[in-house]
């Protein structure tokens, strides 16, 4: 009864109380967004990609007219980003080595010059010893001169072995060396250093290359450093295009007020973040979270 006059009323509430969102409704506040990532320097690619998506999202859909745009775009936004920053949030480094059936256990650190990726090294063996994972350090950065010498002065600190040789002496031998040592003293990790490369510099990549193969590790980390903002995107694209990597860890975090390069890390590589160092101290080193770091971004 009554059904096309209930049905033109129904058609009339709906009007005034809904709205399909067109393209140019969005397009200041995308305009904004896109301004205010540029300013924390995140890279171009990663900031097209994420007005993509909000275009797509909300362009043609019916909303009410009492919806707060800016907090339904926000919470969108959010989405996007965890998506970008996908990794092992609910599996800490502890836990993936000790579901791993293989002993020892080994991670080869990769990184340029000046990221503080020996310094991060002694962090992660001091994460694991305060969890009762045992380590042993290996020296492979045979060519920076205070590199041994530096990753010496950790491990006595911690008291952990380091396996070293002399200055110019094979990196993949001194890994090699490192691993079996872990073997025979029955030792759960093994922490290989490797000498600073830049990205462009061919035969120190194939030199790393050669290094993995010896080694072997389970894992290979990029340490990156979170205050070179694009530049970042670039490494870690040459890196694991050359070398291939399978997780980041991301220093300097403590002294980065744009947080550009965390996106950028994740977004290059489709790799996890493991940890951020955070300062100098051993302790220094916080187990990565997607919701930690969007909740600053955003707020």
């Amino acid at each position: 009864m009554f059904d096309k006059l209930k049905n033109a009323f129904t058609k009339f509430q709906e009007a005034i109380l809904t709205k399909t969102i067109q393209e140019e409704d969005i397009t200041e506040a995308l305009s904004t967004l896109e301004l205010n990532l540029l300013e924390s320097e995140v890279a171009i690619e990663v900031i097209d990609f994420i007005k993509f998506e909000l275009k797509n999202k909300f362009t043609g859909i019916r909303v009410e007219r009492k919806t707060n745009m800016k907090e339904l775009m926000l919470n969108q936004l959010k989405e996007i980003l965890l998506r970008i920053l996908d990794g092992y949030q609910d599996k800490t480094l502890y836990d993936i080595i000790k579901d791993s059936s293989s002993i020892p256990y080994t991670i080869l650190f990769l990184g340029i010059n000046g990221t503080g990726k020996t310094t991060t090294i002694a962090k992660v063996a001091y994460f694991l010893k305060q969890r009762g994972l045992s380590s042993v350090l290996a020296a492979g950065d045979t060519y920076r001169a205070g590199a041994i010498e530096q990753l010496d002065i950790h491990a006595q600190n911690l008291n952990i072995k380091l396996l070293k040789q002399k200055y110019g002496a094979d990196p993949a031998a001194v890994a090699k060396d490192a691993k079996m040592y872990a073997i025979q003293h029955k030792l759960q990790t093994v922490l290989i250093d490797t000498a600073g490369r830049m990205q462009t510099s061919h035969n120190l990549m194939d030199e790393l290359a050669k290094i993995k193969k010896v080694a072997l590790p389970n894992m290979t980390i990029f340490v990156g450093d979170a205050l070179a903002g694009n530049d970042l995107l670039t490494q870690a694209r040459e890196f694991q295009e050359k070398v291939g990597f399978d997780a980041f860890i991301l220093t300097k975090v403590d002294a980065d007020v744009k947080g550009g390069s965390i996106i950028n890390a994740s977004f290059s590589s489709k790799k996890p973040i493991l940890f951020l160092g955070t300062g100098q101290k051993y302790d220094d080193l916080v187990p990565f979270n997607p919701y930690w770091v969007i909740d600053r971004l955003l707020s």
